[in-house]
């Protein structure tokens, strides 16, 4: 493939340079800001009515005054007069809501103006802007400034420059400064009207920061609080569980002809004051985010199972336990899976009390299976421990299951039970995503 002359490539570079300018410059002049009315972040009230009021001021005395200069000023007749007057003043009235709309109707009508009034026999008026379409296009450039980007009041800029220092040419015995004029005024109405609509969006966007670090202020004082309530909740209950603890292991010493079975009862009581002492002072830790010597002990897992269908079965309800899991399980796995059971077992001893209950672990296609049904409480007429639950324990269920990307089914049954069943991968691989239901 013939290749071009180094100068023939640098020439084409440049003529891609400028077409991309061009199509930039007519994207400035044609495409309007997305945002909203110019200050509307701060617009409230009276400003709002300011906004619509100020443009019809504006109409209302300049469309009489241009129609009477045109007429006995520059001589042009009172058809011609009053359609110019119109053109240049009436767009003046969408200058809240699209400028840049409103600043080619008025630049073309300005430019139509100056084309008129170049013919008229007064050759000693200004020109080629009157007074009129200076003030006027001043008003426009400021809701330019307040509301489109900064490249289209560049563009705006370089324009109005161009075409007005461009008519002073053409009759320069007739040009009075009046085209020098309205460049450097319509600049400084459009760097007045850029710096007050930067200076607003600077302002919201700070009052957004000041928001946001109310509501990190708020939520640190809450962590605070939870923290103070939990260390004052292990305070409290600290103590109960101390007191049951003594009191368990103290029962066979201080009272006599104790059976054997009741000493193994106050034996698994202080078990499992002392395990839920533990289990408390190891979530304050972690609350409190300090390296304390309970968070060091290792966590809960599948091979303490037996030890909590037990505690549930002297709690009362009789719990059916299958562990058909044959290999090692991650360490996640098997806190997850242990956790899921607890809870399940906690909101049959509480809901339900009494309800034969069947817990089955086991695997399949390279995940984990957790079973847990519990039949309807044989009692019905006694009242549950807790007649409405927070739903905090479903809730931290499916959360586990979702950080490890398993699934999890929590729902009551026909019969009136309730079944929690969960799928936990074991090599990587998710399980479908089961429906969840509160209950």
């Amino acid at each position: 493939m013939p290749q071009l002359p180094p100068e023939e490539t640098v020439l084409a570079r440049e003529r891609r340079r400028i077409a991309a300018g061009a199509r930039l410059f007519a994207t400035a002049l044609t495409v309007p800001s997305p945002e909203s009315a110019p200050l509307a972040g701060a617009a409230r009230g009276r400003l709002r009515w300011l906004q619509q009021l100020v443009p019809l001021a504006f109409v209302a005395v300049l469309l009489p005054v241009t129609v009477e200069v045109l007429t006995h000023s520059y001589g042009l007749t009172g058809g011609v007069s009053g359609a110019l007057a119109v053109a240049q003043t009436a767009p003046l009235l969408l200058v809240a809501s699209r400028p840049l709309t409103a600043w080619w109707l008025v630049f073309a009508a300005d430019l139509a103006g100056a084309l008129a009034v170049l013919g008229a026999p007064a050759a000693e008026r200004p020109w080629p802007w009157t007074p009129m379409v200076i003030i006027g296009y001043l008003l426009l450039c400021l809701g330019l400034g307040l509301r489109e980007r900064r490249s289209t009041v560049v563009a705006v800029w370089a324009v109005t420059s161009v075409v007005s220092l461009a008519s002073g040419l053409v009759a320069q015995e007739r040009s009075e400064g009046t085209n020098v004029l309205l460049v450097v005024l319509s600049g400084v109405a459009l760097f007045v009207g850029v710096a007050l609509r930067e200076r607003a969006e600077a302002r919201r966007k700070l009052a957004e920061q000041q928001t946001i670090s109310e509501a990190e202020r708020a939520g640190r004082t809450l962590l605070e609080e939870r923290t103070r309530i939990a260390r004052e909740l292990h305070d409290v209950v600290a103590h109960h569980m101390s007191v049951i603890t003594v009191q368990a292991d103290s029962a066979p010493y201080r009272l006599s002809d104790v059976p054997r079975e009741a000493e193994q009862e106050f034996a698994s009581i202080a078990a499992a004051a002392r395990e839920a002492l533990a289990e408390m002072r190891r979530l304050l830790g972690v609350l409190r985010s300090e390296e304390t010597r309970s968070e060091r002990v290792p966590q809960p897992g599948l091979e303490r199972l037996p030890q909590l269908v037990e505690a549930t079965v002297r709690g009362g309800v009789p719990v059916e336990h299958s562990d058909a899991s044959t290999r090692r399980l991650p360490q996640a796995v098997s806190l997850s899976a242990y956790r899921i059971v607890q809870e399940a077992l906690a909101n049959v001893v509480r809901h339900a009390p009494g309800a034969r209950t069947r817990v089955d672990i086991g695997e399949e296609a390279g995940r984990l299976n957790v079973l847990v049904v519990n039949e309807p409480s044989p009692h019905p007429e006694s009242a549950p421990l807790e007649s409405a639950g927070t739903g905090h324990g479903l809730v931290g269920m499916r959360e586990r299951v979702r950080l490890l990307g398993g699934a999890v089914e929590a729902s009551p049954r026909p019969d009136g039970g309730f079944l929690v069943a969960a799928w936990l991968p074991l090599a990587g691989t998710e399980a479908p995503m089961a429906k969840d239901t509160k209950a």
